[in-house]
């Protein structure tokens, strides 16, 4: 049984390093930009790395500190308020790869939502520059970020209520996968997951936006488990919390957040 895990071990930190020797050379377009490395900084990454790179093997008991789905009641701030407030996320990393689900047909619904004009993610200043530096701590293991989504306007929240009443899921507002007044709508809330060197999802055992216990981030076994492990480890490291019923959804927490209907164009 030793041999077995020090092998299992080995493999999955050659695995690692191989993320590692190709995301160096990886360039995905303007999606994902190839990032120029010193010899100073392949030394100093190559150190790093040989403390950093072994295999993550998940805990017993994840901790994933559940958030409440639902946010208190806020009036919603004018457009001019959201423009100082919020960023996007890849003016500060433009190596974070942006594919915006909600403003195309590839979502639950079936159709773009209302407010999203643009292959975009935003953050409040705040959580964007936090999230700047998960993705120096993901490349740093091979690995980097892939936003699915970040602010979200109401509009486009209360299209998705509305697509739950329609479609006979109110149940999915009710078990706490669909919130009425969500985290997103304050720009302080992410849906993302790991990408590979080679530009692909890493496995983490569901698609995103699956309303089920097996997207609970704690449900998942082999590769996956260690996927998860490693994503909720890196965010977690900048202050953000997992919510414990979707192993994409993150927040992020400042001092009387507002709440935002700009459009994203």
């Amino acid at each position: 049984m030793r041999r077995r895990g020090r092998n299992q071990k080995d493999l999955c930190a050659k695995r690692r390093l191989r993320h590692v020797a190709a995301l160096r050379n990886f360039g995905a377009h303007d999606t994902f930009p190839a990032v120029r490395i010193s010899s100073l900084h392949h030394a100093v990454a190559a150190t790093l790395l040989g403390a950093l790179a072994s295999c993550v093997q998940p805990p017993p008991h994840l901790d994933t500190r559940a958030t409440t789905v639902e946010t208190p009641q806020v009036d919603i701030a004018p457009d001019s308020a959201a423009r100082v407030h919020l960023v996007d996320i890849r003016l500060l990393e433009p190596t974070i790869m942006v594919e915006a689900k909600y403003a195309t047909a590839d979502n639950f619904t079936g159709a773009p939502l209302p407010g999203y004009e643009a292959n975009r993610a935003l953050l409040r200043r705040e959580a964007a520059r936090a999230l700047a530096r998960v993705q120096k701590r993901a490349r740093l293991e091979g690995v980097a970020l892939k936003v699915f989504d970040g602010y979200r306007p109401v509009r486009a929240t209360l299209a998705m209520v509305e697509w739950t009443e329609r479609s006979g899921r109110q149940d999915l507002v009710r078990d706490g996968y669909i919130a009425s007044r969500s985290r997103h709508n304050l720009g302080l809330a992410v849906d993302l997951t790991l990408i590979g060197g080679d530009g692909r999802e890493l496995d983490m055992g569901t698609a995103f936006d699956t309303f089920s216990s097996a997207a609970h981030t704690v449900n998942a076994t082999g590769e996956a488990a260690t996927n998860r492990t490693l994503l909720v480890r890196l965010m977690e490291a900048e202050g953000f919390v997992n919510y414990e019923k979707e192993w994409w959804h993150f927040s992020y927490s400042v001092p009387d957040p507002l709440r935002f209907d700009l459009v994203i164009r």
